[in-house]
């Protein structure tokens, strides 16, 4: 039993650790090849495609009894634009222009710009009064202020700086790096702002449609085709299909079939075992990876800013998810106070419908003898 118990509770962190190691690997070889000039859009088309040809087999065996009304294709069709086509493409562009580290770290901004969406809409209830409240908006600020931070102070090197002789002649180059440095942060705050939005698009979808393996085939079946069509509208070089080297078919194959299949198979199962809230505290994880091997593969120069930015945006989502746990834990504490009160008062209700009524007052009631008694008094009287 102790056995079982300790499987439960570790599987889910093992099999997270997994998953993010997974993803780290998936961004260090988009890094690449798109260092090596493969266009964005075809990646992005190749890997949603075969991420829907991954998906649809399991799809048919679990869920194939499940009707899909026109509505829902609709909002899935919306889905896939907001949350995979313009939000992929404009991560890989930023991706470009900056490093796999720093990209990463706006990938912890995601659930900050969630909660800051959802507030407005009604979705997330602010209450200053309460601890998780204020944890919330704690979390928030330290966030934003650590995204600041990423966008507007690049810093100077601390690893892998480059010998004095090589940086004065790398000096005139300096302006146009920055200027990509900013440009790509922009597209990366814009790509967590589409992905946040994507989320509470996909809410309300898994209300009326919960089957996660059909929607999300759907999805990249949509995407693959809004992805192809935008690379058609920008650019009709049909070369850039042909995938060049093994890299590159090793890279679009493992991002497709691992980073959009199998991981996100994987996260599923965690959030039905352990709920959101843990699934979402190990993203942290993906970046610490990130910077590991985009140190030693890419051989990548990590940045002062970007260190203290990401330490920034980690402490605030962490904060940020605390308060939604104990946000969690008190809706539930709530609910079955709720729900013990209601069959306390149910309890009550039928012990006193089955006991006898008694007359008010404290009068003694008459027995059946004395009023068959008084009723032959009064016919006698009235005679």
């Amino acid at each position: 039993m102790t056995s079982l118990n300790f499987s439960g509770l570790w599987k889910p962190i093992f099999v997270m650790i997994i998953v993010n190691l997974a993803l780290a690997f998936v961004n260090i070889l988009l890094k690449k090849v798109l260092n090596e000039g493969m266009d964005y859009l075809t990646i992005l088309t190749y890997r949603q495609a075969i991420s829907a040809i991954f998906l649809a087999p399991i799809a048919c065996f679990y869920e194939r009894k499940r009707k899909l009304e026109g509505r829902i294709i609709c909002l899935l069709f919306l889905s896939a634009l907001v949350g995979v086509t313009l939000t992929q493409y404009l991560y890989l562009t930023g991706l470009e222009y900056t490093s796999a580290t720093f990209s990463c770290a706006f990938l912890n901004m995601v659930p900050v710009f969630t909660f800051i969406m959802a507030v407005p809409l009604g979705i997330e209830k602010v209450n200053m009064k309460s601890m998780s409240a204020k944890a919330k908006v704690l979390g928030t600020i330290v966030c934003i202020g650590g995204a600041l931070l990423l966008i507007l102070y690049k810093g100077m090197p601390l690893i892998n700086e480059q010998p004095r002789h090589i940086a004065d002649k790398a000096s005139t180059a300096s302006a146009s790096k920055l200027k990509k440095w900013i440009i790509g942060s922009v597209l990366l705050t814009a790509g967590c702002l589409l992905w946040s939005s994507w989320f509470l698009i996909q809410a309300r979808i898994s209300k009326k449609y919960p089957c996660q393996y059909s929607s999300t085939a759907i999805l990249s079946f949509f995407a693959a085709i809004q992805s192809a069509i935008l690379t058609l509208v920008i650019d009709r070089n049909h070369t850039k299909w042909i995938l060049k080297g093994k890299i590159e078919i090793m890279t679009v194959v493992y991002a497709g079939l691992v980073g959009s299949g199998l991981c996100y198979v994987a996260m599923s199962w965690c959030v039905k075992q352990r709920g959101p809230v843990f699934t979402s505290a190990f993203t942290p994880l993906l970046q610490m990876f990130v910077a590991v091997l985009d140190f030693s593969i890419l051989q990548e120069e990590i940045y002062l800013g970007s260190v203290a930015g990401s330490v920034l945006v980690i402490s605030g989502t962490y904060i940020l998810l605390w308060g939604k746990s104990k946000e969690g834990e008190q809706c539930s504490v709530k609910d079955t106070q709720e729900n013990q009160e209601d069959e306390e008062c149910g309890n009550n209700f039928e012990s006193t419908s089955n006991e006898p009524s008694k007359p008010p007052n404290g009068e003694q009631g008459f027995s059946e003898l004395q009023v068959k008694q008084l009723a032959v008094t009064v016919m006698t009287k009235s005679r």
